[in-house]
Parts: structure tokens; sequence; C-alpha cells
């Protein structure tokens, strides 16, 4: 079950790279930073991704001391 549920979030990283490159392109000329391109978008959103995940696995991860 595991691997099915990989291939299910494959979409959803490509999906909220794009999201955060259109969004990113709102925000940064307000804050004079630069935008950013959909490979950068897509490094941004993995490590993200690698950052979260283990607090996810964590909090998913139910304790009963």
């Amino acid at each position: 079950m595991g691997f099915f549920r990989i291939l299910a979030a494959i979409p959803g990283f490509f999906l909220s790279a794009f999201f955060l490159m259109l969004l990113w392109g709102v925000i940064a000329p307000k804050i004079g930073l630069p935008k950013l391109d959909y490979p950068m978008a897509m490094l941004v959103n993995i490590t993200l991704w690698i950052a979260v995940a283990p607090l996810a696995a964590v909090g998913a991860h139910k304790h009963h001391w």
C-alpha cells in the first residue's frame, strides 16, 4: 500500500510546485525579491517536503503511553 501512496503523491508534488511558482510571482515583486521559475519552485517544494514529511509522520503516529 505504501508504493501506491507514493505514486498518488507525485501529481500533488508537481501541482504544489506550480502553485508555489504562481503565488511567488504575485508576492515577490511587492517585497522586492526575484520571481521563481518552475525548476526553482520544484527545488523549493522538494526541500519543504523533505523537511515536513518527518513531522507529518510523527504527527500521524499515535503513541499510547
